[in-house]
């Protein structure tokens, strides 16, 4: 019945927290109290926020751009989508490319015959009479040359290393076998927030009805958005500030739940 601050990993299924304005969700769940506008662009890359209302579910580490939220948790730790990812890129870095297999094959061979050439030179050595410490230096010399250590280090090693590379630079690598088929890429699409776009909305144009004052309808409409949380709100708030310059007060200022906001301005 109380409001309690714990840390989130100590979330269990089934328990309601909260989420205020601008705070990242704690974990996947469903939405039981409040409806706002839930930036996911870490998870899809679309940078406009998502409406939601009660009974939609959220992910975890997705951003709370609007209202207050209370949330009942559906999925907790290594269950959750976020988790899920990391799991994918661990995978990743544990499977094999047809380069490794590769290489895994020509060791399985060319070791033992390495192995059967140190033993011949140590035998050819003792042969001699040249002493055993001869035999075993020759032998070991033939060993450490021939044997193919970096063929079979090499490879998973540059793997792990490109792999955990992109992940810290959020770039997920479905596996060994996506890594190693990037050389025959002639095309690449891009349509993620934060790489080729700012993630952020800008006012473009303004269309008005005929005889209306475009920059009148962008004051009266800046200065109604400028009092609401939401990501296109503040979008238009920007534009109008920037273009109108100082907004008007504004008085009886309500958010009406998924239609908008409104208010009194200078009257209207």
């Amino acid at each position: 019945g109380a409001e309690v601050r714990i840390p989130s990993d100590q979330l269990a299924v089934g328990d309601r927290f909260v989420v205020r304005p601008g705070e990242k969700i704690a974990t996947d769940g469903v939405i039981e109290e409040g409806a706002s506008a839930v930036d996911a662009s870490m998870l899809t890359g679309e940078s406009v926020p998502v409406e939601v209302r009660p009974g939609d579910a959220v992910t975890g580490a997705t951003v709370n751009a609007g209202g207050r939220l209370v949330i009942r948790a559906t999925r907790v730790g290594s269950d959750t989508q976020l988790a899920q990812m990391a799991r994918l890129v661990e995978e990743a870095q544990t499977g094999k490319a047809q380069v490794q297999r590769l290489a895994d094959r020509i060791s399985g061979v060319f070791v033992p015959v390495v192995i059967a050439l140190a033993l011949g030179t140590l035998g050819f050595w003792l042969g001699t009479g040249d002493g055993v410490g001869a035999a075993f230096t020759a032998a070991v010399a033939v060993l450490i040359i021939a044997c193919p250590c970096a063929l079979g280090l090499a490879t998973p090693t540059a793997l792990l290393v490109g792999t955990g590379r992109g992940a810290q630079l959020g770039i997920l690598i479905k596996g060994p076998e996506v890594l190693e088929s990037t050389r025959k890429i002639d095309t690449v699409v891009l349509d993620k927030t934060g790489t080729v776009t700012e993630g952020r909305m800008t006012l473009i144009e303004v269309h008005t009805a005929d005889g209306q004052e475009q920059g009148e309808v962008l004051r009266l409409a800046g200065a109604l958005e400028h009092a609401s949380e939401h990501p296109i709100a503040q979008a238009v708030a920007r534009g109008a500030a920037e273009r109108v310059g100082t907004l008007p007060a504004i008085e009886d200022f309500a958010n009406v739940e998924g239609l908008g906001v409104q208010g009194i301005v200078d009257g209207h």
